[in-house]
């Protein structure tokens, strides 16, 4: 399908450049351009802002962003093969589409940013989605140097980004980002949206910086003792806590915490009492 741009159709542009998905790459391309639209435009007020893309591909959503009138994007993209591709957008588009060739596990995006506030949107390659999600959440100093994320992850990732305590999802993840975001499900994706389709469902999720973090943590320590109460989550925590202090009811006492309970019984704010507390008796 060709667009406003009259660029031509993605899957034209994906034969032209032997752009086949790479499942080393985590790769799976969305080529209906309603459908990218649709992610563009719950990005949220998109003209006049500077975005960030991760992994644009062939440029279905780079399309999408531009044409809703993002004033710039700049898009990280690893895949040498997709540049041409890319480049194509950007003659269409002039001084409008910004392409950086690198890993953006690699690239300096504070830098990147400046003190412009982008927002960051993406099709994330699955296999380093997670990494760059817990990544941007411990960014410091908080508020961070973007001012939203719109994010497409699996849909099960997605559920544990907003899951509630007591939930089966409820986990590593939801804590992280409810500390610091306001993290809420948009909609779905049906897999045969993607070529290739990949073996789930995906979903788009948006995160928006709270100002300030629900509790006091540091982040570092702050994932740590989640990663440790969580690794053992049927485990009450005076017991799933040991990987982490020998005297783990000593610690639950200083959070004010029942040592009896379990990390999934536990709020994003109790997370947090733990956290500080653990700092100070390090």
């Amino acid at each position: 399908m060709s667009g406003p741009d009259d660029l031509p159709p993605l899957r034209s542009v994906i034969e032209r450049y032997g752009l086949d998905a790479k499942k080393s790459l985590g790769q799976n391309f969305l080529l209906d351009l309603n459908l990218t639209g649709r992610i563009a435009r719950a990005a949220g007020l998109v003209a006049g802002a500077e975005i960030i893309e991760v992994g644009p591909g062939p440029g279905g959503l780079t399309r999408a962003l531009l044409a809703e009138g993002a004033a710039k994007v700049i898009a990280i993209e690893r895949d040498r093969r997709a540049i041409p591709a890319l480049e194509e957008i950007s003659a269409a588009y002039p001084g409008r589409l910004q392409i950086i060739e690198d890993d953006v596990l690699e690239v300096d995006m504070r830098a990147l940013a400046g003190d412009r506030k982008p927002k960051i949107v993406a099709n994330l390659p699955y296999n380093i989605a997670t990494v760059l999600l817990v990544r941007w959440l411990q960014n410091e100093p908080w508020p961070p140097y973007f001012s939203s994320l719109t994010l497409m992850f699996q849909k099960e990732v997605g559920e544990r980004i907003v899951a509630k305590p007591s939930s089966s999802a409820y986990g590593r993840l939801a804590v992280l980002a409810q500390w610091r975001t306001q993290a809420r499900m948009l909609f779905d994706i049906d897999r045969r949206a993607f070529t290739p389709p990949p073996a789930v469902t995906s979903t788009l999720v948006e995160l928006i910086p709270r100002s300030v973090p629900l509790a006091e943590a540091d982040p570092r320590i702050l994932e740590k003792v989640v990663a440790a109460a969580f690794g053992q989550r049927r485990k009450m925590l005076r017991s799933a806590l040991r990987a982490l202090t020998p005297d783990a009811e000593a610690l639950l006492g200083a959070a004010g915490i029942e040592p009896t309970r379990r990390a999934e019984q536990l709020s994003v704010e109790e997370f947090c009492r733990l956290a500080e507390a653990y700092r100070l008796a390090s």
